[in-house]
């Protein structure tokens, strides 16, 4: 991981800047910044914009970062942007230094989105928003949906420090919007009155019922009768907030227009895959289980997934909950596992059943032993530990060991998107995430 713009710059300077060649919206946050890509950008595609996406990070194959509506990047395609792209690269880490990844990455989406002659782009920042590789992009219209803790060794040790980073997304020039409060709202509100730049601030909109498949909002003039929105979660609230005022800004710029009912269908057929998703799997010895994936991978995520697992609770499989959790040792285990272990001590989920595992063969990743003996001190704290804990070396022993038992009760992922996506490879059979085997 590199911050700085020097590089991404020089690369898109030697490409002939295709990211001059669109307009869109670029989007920071903390959380929900893919929930407002999905819901955003799937209203625009139902009213017939071609919308370049760069959903982050992918679940099970690298091209899902790179999408046209919902089409995905192509193998061959992918390929031949990576081989022309690599002599730019070259050039230019002999004067800035190596090309990280993620700038690579950026430069290959803007690349493909100027070929395709997108309308326009809905772009994710990857990490904070001043130095990150996206913002060398602006786009019109910049989002900042929340500011929370976050990456805090990279961002700064207080909500005003984080809240600089992402807000600095925002260029003289542009219109903005953020679902942010607090601490981060100031921030937001001081960098747009300096830059002059007019300002949306949006809080959730209410909820008015909830079911397994979404959520119906109010609070929308022209849906009185209420919104439906296809992601699920009472959270979901908050990034529909943002992604009407995202689509309104693109509006007030001149980049799009979206009618009302193509914004109702739109959010209705919105999907965000592993955030929330329910699975009913084909696998062998799967066959009628039913799956909850969710990437949460901090204390925001993990709260949000708990109190939506709670109200979801009377439209999931009857029996024992049984969660499989995978986290990263740099994250903060701590806050991400207290949540679930409170819980998981309510009288309603005393049998609930805990697998830990490795999310991948890496340095980062925490070992299943080790996450074991964290989800008991969190459960000691939270006031039980009365819980069947099963520590498993990988994810596909976790999956065997969920599918053994539970009484045909839910299976919930959650910890990490890595662990997320390696189940959901093995649970799903998608045409589009099949890469080549060379």
């Amino acid at each position: 991981m590199k911050l700085g713009l020097a590089r991404i710059r020089g690369l898109l300077s030697e490409l002939d800047f295709p990211e001059r060649r669109f307009p869109g919206a670029l989007v920071a946050g903390t959380n929900g910044k893919g929930s407002v890509l999905a819901l955003a950008g799937a209203a625009l595609t139902h009213a017939g914009y071609r919308v370049g996406r760069t959903p982050k990070p992918h679940l099970v194959t690298y091209r899902e970062r790179l999408a046209v509506g919902e089409r995905l990047v192509e193998p061959a395609t992918f390929a031949t942007l990576v081989e022309e792209i690599l002599p730019a690269a070259e050039r230019v880490a002999r004067r800035h230094g190596e090309i990280s990844e993620f700038e690579f990455l950026t430069a290959v989406a803007f690349l493909w989105f100027a070929r395709e002659r997108v309308d326009l782009a809905l772009v994710e920042v990857g990490l904070g928003g001043r130095l990150d590789a996206t913002n060398a992009w602006d786009g019109g219209v910049a989002a900042v949906t929340n500011v929370d803790w976050d990456h805090m060794d990279r961002l700064g040790h207080s909500l005003e420090q984080i809240g600089r980073e992402k807000a600095a997304i925002i260029k003289r020039g542009d219109v903005a919007v953020t679902g942010a409060s607090g601490p981060g709202l100031a921030v937001v509100r001081r960098r747009c009155r300096r830059l002059s730049v007019p300002l949306t601030v949006v809080e959730p909109l209410p909820v008015l019922s909830l079911d397994r498949d979404g959520i119906v909002v109010g609070g929308v003039p022209a849906h009185p009768a209420g919104l439906r929105v296809g992601l699920r979660g009472r959270h979901q609230a908050s990034n529909a907030a943002v992604a009407l005022a995202v689509l309104g800004a693109l509006e007030g710029r001149g980049i799009a227009r979206v009618d009302a009912t193509d914004v109702a269908a739109g959010l209705a057929a919105a999907t965000w895959p592993g955030r929330l998703e329910r699975i009913e799997s084909t696998l062998a010895g799967a066959a009628g289980r039913e799956f909850w994936l969710d990437g949460a991978h901090n204390a925001g995520g993990a709260v949000a997934l708990v109190d939506a697992l709670a109200e979801l609770r009377p439209f999931l499989a009857p029996g024992p909950l049984t969660l499989i959790v995978g986290i990263m040792g740099d994250k903060d285990v701590r806050a991400v596992l207290a949540p679930f272990a409170a819980s998981v001590a309510t009288e309603r989920d005393r049998a609930a059943r805990i697998i830990t595992t490795r999310v991948e063969d890496s340095p980062r990743a925490m070992a299943a032993d080790r996450l074991a003996e964290q989800w008991r001190e969190a459960e000691l704290a939270a006031g039980t530990s009365a819980h069947e804990v099963i520590a498993t070396p990988d994810p596909d022993a976790a999956l065997q060991a969920a599918l053994a038992g539970g009484d045909g009760g839910p299976i919930v992922v959650a910890g990490s998107l890595y662990l997320v996506g390696a189940l959901r490879a093995r649970l799903v059979d998608d045409p589009r995430l099949r890469d080549p085997e060379d």
